[in-house]
């Protein structure tokens, strides 16, 4: 699994004109990307390396503040860009396989006390955010 993490002020995501999700800071926005080999065993992992990653104001972390996160399914992380100008989508695992893992990293968060909130997974959506610093980190698990 792959994780674009933001420490953020303020996040929402808006599908069809309607947020659909929103914090207010500081938190965390991250964009999840799953690809083929991922389980529910890396999911546990991402939200527990989330949860405690200490990116927040005085090294602290989303468990020390009891910050939120906004989770957000994105397959274009494993968009393969090494040929030509098109990516390319093959290590990006298909929606029956991704959904249920990025469900499993928001329900591990919300078992570990996060309060998370979320996109719609396969939707068009708009995200905003306000990055703070601004820190922008890549997770991989």
């Amino acid at each position: 699994m792959r994780a674009v993490v933001q420490r953020v002020s303020q996040a929402s995501v808006s599908v069809e004109g309607r947020v659909a999700g929103a914090i207010d800071g500081p938190g965390l926005m991250v964009l999840v990307g799953v690809t083929h080999d991922d389980d529910p065993g890396k999911a546990r992992k991402l939200a527990s390396k989330l949860w405690g990653l200490r990116i927040l104001q005085d090294e602290k972390s989303c468990s020390d503040l009891n910050a939120p996160l906004l989770v957000i399914s994105q397959f274009t992380l494993y968009g393969d860009t090494r040929k030509g100008r098109r990516p390319g989508w093959t290590a990006a695992a298909p929606g029956p396989v991704a959904e249920p893992l990025v469900d499993a990293v928001v329900h591990e968060l919300r078992n570990l006390g996060a309060k998370v909130e979320t996109g719609e997974f396969g939707a068009d959506m708009k995200v905003s955010l306000v990055n703070d610093g601004p820190i922008t980190l890549i997770v991989e698990v």
